[in-house]
């Protein structure tokens, strides 16, 4: 009986510690007491100390797609083609012109009230009518405001007031892991939302439209949502997607879109200037790699490298220098091209910004103010033969003889001191093209030069005063 009881003695003092051990480390651990709700007659606790990081299932997408899917529209391209038929000219001596309509199809988003409406430029491009339609299915006519092919961005209008729409979000904030929505008209359906995170930002996809800053996203996009809206949690337009990389013309998991302060300079522009006004740095560069970062000993292989300084231009005035690494823009992060390039797309002549650089060690901070390198702030006017090439003219008889070419534009001044001093370019050398194309006027050579402004570099082919020929990188920036 003894032995019974002081047993019971134990096994009631092992529950008192075990008791207490368990309210001690629930104290420790938790903030607050449990509460609880009666759910389907059960009683499950409400705060819970979860961790902070917030689970997918509790992102409501929601209300942002009910107030977006009304802001985006289906955009409906109506072109008046004409075709010959050569043969029938030939044989029977009489005209065979023949015009059909074309029907291209893509998505736009309104971005003010009064009906402003931005999609790409390739979905409205040659476009002779314009037709919009809501989500309500209401139909409008459009008109182009203005285009510009290099961002393949496009401002169409209709006359309509008080319309639903999406206001612009700072790209620049957009983060990695950031859950995103793309909406838009795929397959000629009506507005769709698929929801994907962003998977990178600064894309360089290598020829495709010289944006070279894409935002990188797996949220589901198809033939059809091109120029539609990618908008954040909080309902703003972060990008408009432009692009898919397939083989088959269907979505294989990432998608790309142009950053929405790129799209709000550049038809802010057009309803402005009519054109969009670029901002010059005035620098040529490279992206750091190891090699470089060993040889300026640098620990970080992120950053932009200035290779030269040009004259005149917003850089040489703000004191860069050769060897500086652009590291940070208005305190965003520069980790490559693509980085710089969006940055510099989204700012115009006139504007002033703070650029961080690494020079032998040590951080500096450099106010810019960006023009063109002439200082105009009418880019349209800019020089680009005369500022990256110097003088040139048509090639005459003797060239033609001597080489035996047929096109081409001899080099009267040069005034790149770069191509002089680093690749030996000098006077009488003749140009010959420019990235494959055949240069035979010196309109060509400005359309040309002025359209590599937005690419990494562009390629002069060069035949020298003594016959060789070479190929020239030259930055247009």
């Amino acid at each position: 009986m003894k032995k019974t009881f002081e047993l019971i003695i134990v096994s009631a003092l092992g529950g008192c510690i075990t008791l207490g051990s368990y309210l001690f480390i629930t104290k420790k651990t938790t903030e607050q007491p449990f509460n609880s709700t009666e759910v389907n007659g059960k009683m499950i606790p409400t705060n819970l100390n979860f961790n902070k990081l917030y689970a997918a299932e509790n992102t409501d997408f929601i209300k942002v797609a009910e107030e977006s899917l009304n802001a985006v529209v289906h955009v409906k391209n109506i072109s008046i083609q004409t075709v010959r038929d050569p043969f029938a000219e030939y044989f029977y001596g009489r005209s065979s012109e023949r015009k059909f309509e074309q029907i291209g199809m893509g998505s736009g988003v309104i971005v003010s009230s009064d009906g402003y409406i931005v999609t790409n430029n390739h979905v409205v491009e040659n476009a002779t009518d314009i037709e919009i339609t809501l989500n309500n299915k209401k139909k409008y006519k459009a008109k182009l405001i203005g285009a510009d092919t290099n961002n393949d961005i496009a401002l169409i209008k209709i006359d309509v007031k008080d319309m639903p729409y999406i206001p612009f979000g700072n790209s620049d904030n957009v983060r990695v892991g950031e859950w995103v929505l793309a909406v838009g008209n795929p397959y000629n359906l009506t507005s769709t939302v698929t929801a994907g995170i962003v998977s990178a930002k600064g894309r360089d996809l290598g020829g495709n439209n010289n944006i070279d800053s894409f935002i990188q996203t797996d949220a589901a996009v198809n033939q059809g949502n091109s120029g539609g809206a990618l908008v954040n949690t909080r309902g703003e337009l972060v990008g408009i997607n432009t692009a898919i990389t397939s083989q088959n013309g269907g979505f294989v998991g990432y998608s790309f879109a142009i950053p929405s302060n790129i799209v709000k300079k550049t038809i802010e522009d057009l309803i402005e200037f009519g054109s969009v006004q670029k901002a010059y740095l005035g620098i040529y560069y490279e992206e750091l790699n190891n090699e470089k970062a060993k040889a300026l000993n640098v620990d970080s292989v992120e950053g932009i490298i200035i290779t030269n300084v040009l004259d005149k231009g917003a850089a040489k005035d703000a004191g860069l220098l050769e060897n500086d690494i652009i590291v940070k823009i208005n305190e965003v992060k520069i980790t490559k091209f693509g980085d710089l390039n969006g940055q510099l797309k989204s700012k115009r002549p006139g504007e002033t910004i703070k650029i961080s650089v690494i020079r032998k060690g040590n951080l500096k901070e450099f106010n810019v103010k960006l023009k063109n390198q002439f200082g105009k702030i009418d880019v349209g006017k800019f020089d680009f033969t005369k500022f990256y090439i110097g003088d040139v003219k048509p090639i005459g008889t003797e060239d033609i003889l001597k080489f035996k070419i047929k096109n081409g534009l001899k080099i009267n001044k040069i005034s790149n001191s770069i191509l002089k001093e680093r690749f030996g370019i000098n006077n009488g050398d003749i140009i010959l093209g420019i990235d494959d194309q055949i240069i035979k006027t010196e309109k060509e050579l400005e359309y040309h030069l002025e359209k590599g402004q937005d690419k990494q570099y562009v390629i002069l082919k060069i035949l020298s005063a003594n016959g060789q020929l070479e190929y020239i990188p030259i930055k247009i920036n």
